[in-house]
């Protein structure tokens, strides 16, 4: 697991160059979509380098994190619209190439599964995109979800829809209550995870993440047994790291060829 601490519009730059050269490489790359405010710069970025340096998404597939569960399909905090509106309406990503779990399905145990097979037809997902919640869920794998878990519904707990409540005019009435996500098992399964996190509220869950055990009740420490793991956090986010000089001191001596 790679540390860096950076300010916040540094990390949306290390976080976009990883993507930039993934693409490069490989046009056909899969990317792995996340939403809440982590990634929004991140976006903004990549928008900016479509625009300005023709980097272009036309060949990439992407696949969503989660989606909440009997939000309308108009709603605009919905997912799908929401990546929509923030990252693939701004860039060349064809019609189709970005795919969610189906909120709004019948069966959602059936959608659940074919989202899992829709992930593994594409290769998997290359580059992950990923946000942690206060109390350390990842997607909205919550405390206590199984560490070999799969895309499946979920309850959400009274902390995150409070979270989340922010994208709700501040309502927690307004957020559902279940949603479909991409388990741990799944997330794992991505070749090369990149965390975001910033501000004080996430530090002791950036912490448990980095330098606690691996435990259900920080569902995002399973991410310490992944083999290509970056975390890229600020300084209000690393305050709580116990190993923050290291973790600075190592990045700054990284040669510069070596990427992330």
């Amino acid at each position: 697991m790679e540390v860096v601490i950076a300010p916040g519009a540094e990390l949306a730059r290390i976080a976009a160059d990883a993507v930039e050269r993934l693409l490069r490489a490989r046009p056909t790359a899969v990317l792995g979509l996340a939403t809440g405010s982590s990634p929004l710069a991140v976006y903004d970025e990549l928008a900016r380098r479509h625009t300005r340096d023709g980097l272009s998404f036309a060949r990439a597939r992407a696949f969503m994190l989660d989606e909440y569960v009997g939000l309308p399909a108009d709603h605009p905090q919905r997912y799908r619209n929401v990546i929509e509106t923030e990252f693939a309406s701004r860039v060349d990503l064809p019609p189709g190439a970005v795919l969610g779990p189906d909120g709004l399905a019948q069966d959602l145990v059936a959608a659940c599964a074919a989202y899992e097979h829709a992930i593994a037809d594409a290769g998997g997902v290359d580059l992950q995109l990923l946000g942690i919640g206060t109390d350390g869920h990842v997607a909205f794998n919550e405390p206590g979800s199984s560490l070999a878990s799969r895309t499946r519904i979920k309850t959400l707990t009274r902390q995150t829809r409070e979270d989340n409540a922010r994208f709700f005019d501040d309502d927690v009435a307004q957020v559902p209550t279940h949603c479909l996500t991409q388990g741990l098992a799944t997330i794992m399964s991505a070749r090369h995870l990149v965390l975001l996190a910033q501000g004080r509220g996430k530090a002791e869950a950036v912490h448990q993440l980095v330098e606690g055990p691996v435990s259900a009740l920080w569902p995002a420490t399973v991410l310490q047994h992944h083999p290509h793991v970056t975390v890229l956090v600020d300084d209000a986010a690393a305050s709580r790291l116990q190993l923050g000089d290291y973790y600075r001191e190592t990045y700054a001596a990284k040669p510069a060829w070596q990427g992330l």
